[in-house]
């Protein structure tokens, strides 16, 4: 009689990966900031930084979501942590670049909206980072 011992495996990203994905966070949450700035004192430099900072953040998340891409194709299971990751941070990229066509727009133009986004997108960019970083999972054998 022979007893497994459960299966463990590591969903957390390489350190290259690691970087570019908490590298996001300060990115759009800046962005998010001098949103809330141009909102208060309509400022056309604010809606400049946000622009720029949105730009970074793409950019950043875009090449994160290049290494979860092939961390998924990579992990045993097809399904669950590393599916949910790779979404959140597909959902994160693809609204960021929503974004930043609102802010490619006149300064005035992108108020309320490119607020509203900043916001969204900073907060899924917090969820990404969460999902992303967290240590072990552990799976039963079969």
């Amino acid at each position: 009689m022979t007893v497994s011992a459960p299966l463990t495996f590591r969903c957390t990203p390489s350190p290259l990966h690691a970087t570019l994905l908490a590298g996001t966070v300060p990115l759009f949450m800046g962005a998010m900031f001098s949103d809330i700035a141009y909102f208060n004192s309509f400022q056309i430099q604010w809606s400049n930084f946000a622009a720029w900072l949105i730009a970074g953040g793409l950019l950043f998340a875009g090449l994160a979501l290049l290494f979860a891409l092939v961390n998924l194709l990579r992990a045993q299971p097809k399904s669950g942590r590393p599916v949910i990751y790779f979404l959140l941070l597909l959902c994160t990229w693809v609204l960021g670049l929503v974004n930043a066509f609102e802010h490619a727009k006149d300064a005035m133009a992108t108020m309320p909206y490119g607020l509203l986004l900043s916001v969204i997108v900073t907060v899924l960019a917090c969820v990404t980072t969460w999902v992303g970083l967290t240590g072990l999972r552990s799976g039963e054998a079969k």
